[in-house]
């Protein structure tokens, strides 16, 4: 029981797929939810109080995607300047609710101390069909690198480029779910021709730093700031947390850049990546968008204290 055949429906185990298999896979894909009333209904309600811009637009056949950004209204080129992303996996609600919330309640309170920038759903398409990758079968959190076959990467990826040299936080807002080990990483597995290998779930927040820039009082900062709200995960019986050793409580690192990830596209100090489980028996939804929001506010508190 560990090939993509006995958890996956689509392709041919020990086989990658080709343009066939990914066309099967697009055909199970649902709309769930939308895009228009979930997500950009709120980002339009904060119009009065913050600069919204239209910064690219997905053109799928199924529709067309615009991709919106949220800024600081007293934008001050003196000022450092604070990315939030959320959504670049559509599928993991609170990265995308957690950072409207966070603008809607907290954002104010940064004016004068620093230039936001949020880009609450990266991957619209993908919100609306509670799916990690985008129409093409690509997983956008793999596809942040120089001409990206990714639309929603390329989009963002163009989004920041003015600003390079200016960031000094990005933090991504993402979840860990059942879902990836029941889903997800099987899809992959299919998708790459590889054995699918079961792995475990951690309950509670995480999150993944840069191992090449690890900032690690930042990460503790943050999760401190998180675990008021909500738990923090433990390391599985290796002391890992899926398949990572574990630095620091709740925290591993990745090599961000070398994977493609969405927190290696700036140049800022302080990088980190949340994650979230809204699987837990001990969290609901309100408090995994809540940790979300916790997380920006501790990123963003600890990086203006040591600029």
């Amino acid at each position: 029981m560990n090939t993509a055949a006995a958890f996956y429906p689509v392709g041919t185990p020990g086989q990658p797929w080709g343009a066939p298999e990914r066309a099967q896979w697009l055909a199970r894909q649902t709309v769930q939810r939308s895009y228009a009333a979930e997500v950009v209904s709120k980002i339009d309600a904060l119009r009065e109080r913050f600069d919204v811009s239209q910064y690219g637009e997905l053109d799928y056949p199924s529709g067309r995607y615009p991709l919106f950004a949220i800024r600081s209204r007293n934008w001050d080129e003196a000022l450092p300047v604070m990315l939030v992303t959320g959504g670049v996996h559509g599928y993991e609600t609170s990265g995308v609710q957690g950072a409207l919330q966070f603008v809607d309640q907290h954002a104010a309170d940064y004016t004068g101390r620093c230039n936001l920038l949020i880009a609450p759903c990266v991957s619209p398409w993908g919100y609306e069909r509670i799916q990690r990758w985008n129409a093409l079968a690509l997983d956008p959190n793999r596809s942040f690198v120089p001409d990206s076959p990714a639309q929603e990467s390329a989009a963002l990826m163009a989004l920041v480029a003015p600003l390079q040299g200016r960031f000094l936080v990005h933090i991504d807002l993402h979840e860990t779910t059942d879902s990836d080990e029941s889903e997800f990483r099987p899809a992959l597995a299919a998708r790459d021709g590889k054995p699918f290998e079961p792995g475990e779930i951690p309950d509670g927040f995480y999150l993944c730093a840069d191992s090449l820039n690890p900032q690690p009082a930042f990460q503790q900062a943050v999760n401190a700031e998180v675990a008021k709200v909500t738990h923090i995960a433990p390391a599985d019986a290796q002391g890992q947390i899926i398949g990572s050793p574990v630095v620091a409580p709740g925290v591993i690192e990745y090599p961000l850049k070398a994977l493609g990830l969405c927190a290696s596209i700036t140049d800022a100090r302080y990088t980190t990546t949340t994650e979230v489980y809204p699987d837990s028996p001990k969290a609901t939804p309100q408090q995994c968008d809540l940790a979300q929001v916790a997380a920006v506010r501790g990123a963003l508190d600890y990086a203006l204290a040591h600029r």
